[in-house]
């Protein structure tokens, strides 16, 4: 018990002896951005490496939280732009202390948006009026595809002008210095003006004897505003896009387009010939099968003024039908025994009936026909006006109406339509092709009776 104690004594003597040294309180931290994300909001990890310390005081300007007495106070928060202090001040129980600030700069959030407007339309050549909505940002690199000029680094460029027609990327490219955003739009030039126009005239004015209906379609580019003139035409000017216009004298006339955009003005000139009225149609080298042929749907044998179309058998409607004028009957291939019959008579030479049929008077052969109804070769031959068909009286008798065959040639054959109409057939050849035989035919028909 005694050695026990006298070692106590001695180890307390020892420690009596060393003199007490205060520890130094050495402050230091690092911050770190989380995810180098540095515009708002920005997250900041705090990096404790002090040494020495018993207690921390943090303050942390405009973050949340603003203050910590954590050694750790992990991540704090910024929800504006702006220079901020993070300061910590350290002690421990010795008295001693240090204190540390570090800076911390925040930057906005980018945002990046703009608008487009046209300064008057998008016709060539197109100005365009930039509105940078942008926010965040302190740099801005334009690029404009086509355009004039076609870059700039202005945050709000004035005065781009595209001129060639077809589509225009414009790019605007912002950054805050850490991060950058791009935004693209296109704009649409439309093609350079272009004046231009056809005409054409109604299927019954297709030969352009007055009086003449013409029909004007406008195929200009970019054109808003059109500005027609007529010479010689019952109207001289119009407005309208697609006019119709009416020539009732014969000559040779100019029809004129101007069409214009806000930007451009273009003429067009065209010309327009219209003849005397002979009230007169001709048809040359029409081809009429015979019986075989028009029943094979191959050469019909059906004739239409009005149309002005050959009709097989199988061709025939109720609107078609109605329309019918002439109707030649040949036999067989050696043309014995030939013969044009009303279209209402159609059934009497084997053929369908056909719809709707209406009457036609023929005199066949005028040789045998003791009428006054008497056309000839040269006259046929002469006819470039009504004139001489007007006073034609064609009158039907059993002689006319029959048959002929093709020993006469060429063979003259006159007909009164159901409208009244007067005319003529000039048979020219009698063409041998087995079942497809035909005979060659010009016809000379007034366009109205009188």
């Amino acid at each position: 018990m005694k050695k026990i104690v006298l070692y106590i004594l001695v180890v307390v003597s020892f420690f009596s002896c060393v003199n007490e040294v205060a520890l130094p309180v050495v402050v230091d931290f690092s911050t770190e951005i989380v995810n180098n994300d540095k515009t708002v909001p920005v997250k900041v990890k705090i990096n404790n490496d002090t040494e020495g310390a018993d207690t921390y005081k943090w303050t942390f300007q405009g973050a949340t939280p603003n203050e910590s007495s954590s050694r750790n106070p992990g991540i704090i928060t910024y929800e504006k732009e702006g220079e901020y202090t993070i300061k910590l001040e350290a002690s421990n129980r010795d008295g001693s202390t240090d204190v540390k600030e570090e800076k911390i700069i925040v930057k906005p959030a980018v945002s990046i948006a703009f608008d487009v407007e046209l300064v008057n339309d998008n016709y060539s050549p197109v100005e365009v009026k930039l509105i940078n909505k942008s926010s965040g940002a302190i740099s801005f690199d334009w690029f404009f595809e086509g355009g004039n000029p076609n870059t700039s680094n202005e945050e709000h460029p004035s005065n781009v002008v595209f001129t060639n027609p077809g589509e225009h990327k414009i790019r605007l490219k912002v950054s805050n210095g850490e991060e950058e955003y791009t935004l693209e739009k296109k704009i649409e030039v439309l093609p350079l003006l272009v004046a231009s126009f056809d005409f054409s005239v109604p299927f019954e004015d297709d030969d352009y004897q007055v009086p003449v209906k013409v029909s004007l379609r406008n195929k200009s580019i970019s054109a808003t505003k059109y500005d027609w003139t007529f010479q010689g035409a019952t109207i001289t000017n119009s407005t309208e896009e697609n006019p119709e216009i009416e020539f009732r004298t014969p000559g040779t006339f100019t029809i004129q387009l101007k069409a214009s955009n806000s930007k451009d003005e273009k003429v067009v000139t065209k010309t327009i010939t219209v003849v005397e009225n002979t009230n007169i149609r001709t048809f040359e080298n029409i081809k009429l099968g015979i019986n075989t042929s028009h029943k094979n749907n191959q050469i019909g044998a059906y004739f239409s003024t009005i149309t002005r179309q050959v009709y097989t058998d199988n061709q025939i409607t109720d609107d078609i039908g109605s329309k019918i004028d002439l109707v030649f009957f040949g036999l067989n291939e050696s043309f014995t025994f030939n013969q044009f019959v009303s279209p209402d008579k159609a059934t009497s030479v084997s053929f369908d009936a056909i719809p709707n049929a209406r009457v036609t008077k023929l005199v066949n052969k005028q040789e045998t026909c003791s009428c006054a109804t008497s056309l000839s070769v040269n006259e046929f031959d002469s006819i470039t006006n009504d004139s001489i068909l007007k006073n034609l009286v064609v009158t039907e008798t059993s002689e006319g109406l029959k048959e002929f065959d093709n020993a006469v040639k060429p063979r003259i054959i006159v007909f009164e339509t159901n409208d009244k109409r007067k005319g003529a057939i000039k048979i020219k050849e009698f063409v041998k092709d087995g079942a497809n035989s035909h005979i060659v035919v010009d016809i000379k028909v007034q366009k109205e009776a009188n």
